[in-house]
């Protein structure tokens, strides 16, 4: 699902709220789909307050990622996009704001629904007001914050916006104040399939992933 970028910012945070209020299911989808989790729940949250991650990350956030939340990821866009993917794959809805060069189609690889997807490459001068808006329709949101501050303040309103309606918020290539989780991913190696001798096709890349804040286990490969 794309979402276009209508010169006037009023009329755009208005189609994104419309768009929102059509979406139906987004908050408490049991669904699962395959490569995701959401077992071992931390002791102080229950598993349907949690959002699923890739079997692959369930060592450095067991049970997956608490709902009403902000997480900051640095390094590989693979882990964000990866957390989409399962997201999206268990029946949930994600928005990716202000990232134009998010890899739809390495998305797709790892599960990820497609259909289940808001794209906004182009949220305007405010991408954290667009994320804000989407919050409200969506389980996950991807926000690219690249030249972009955050007043504590501010962090603050949203993140009670977070907590009320059940959502998370993973910060790309950008900072927030008083985060939950930080996540720093970095590219281990790569597993590809041969063809035929010379020809190859990359299928997964290895991560080491890890892990700061509130229900953090141990940092692993991922």
């Amino acid at each position: 699902m794309g979402v276009s970028a209508p010169e006037n910012r009023a009329d755009q945070l208005e189609q994104l709220r419309k768009r929102m209020a059509a979406i139906s299911g987004r908050v408490g989808s049991s669904h699962r789909g395959p490569g995701t989790a959401t077992a071992r729940a931390l002791p102080d949250v229950a598993p349907e307050s949690l959002l699923p991650v890739p079997e692959s990350l369930l060592g450095v956030l067991p049970g997956g990622l608490p709902r009403g939340s902000v997480a900051v990821t640095s390094g590989a866009r693979s882990l964000p996009l990866g957390i989409a993917a399962a997201v999206t794959a268990a029946g949930g809805h994600a928005a990716i704001v202000g990232l134009p060069g998010a890899g739809l189609l390495a998305a797709a690889e790892m599960g990820a629904d497609l259909s289940r997807i808001a794209m906004i490459p182009d949220p305007g001068p405010d991408p954290v007001e667009v994320a804000a808006v989407l919050t409200d329709g969506m389980d996950l949101v991807l926000l690219g914050m690249t030249g972009t501050a955050v007043s504590p303040g501010r962090a603050r309103v949203i993140g009670g916006r977070l907590r009320h309606r059940g959502a998370v918020l993973v910060v790309v290539g950008g900072d927030w104040p008083g985060p939950a989780l930080r996540l720093d991913a970095r590219v281990r190696g790569y597993e590809t399939t041969v063809a035929e001798p010379g020809r190859g096709r990359l299928c997964r890349v290895r991560l080491a992933v890890r892990a700061r804040g509130r229900g953090v286990g141990i940092p692993r490969p991922a």
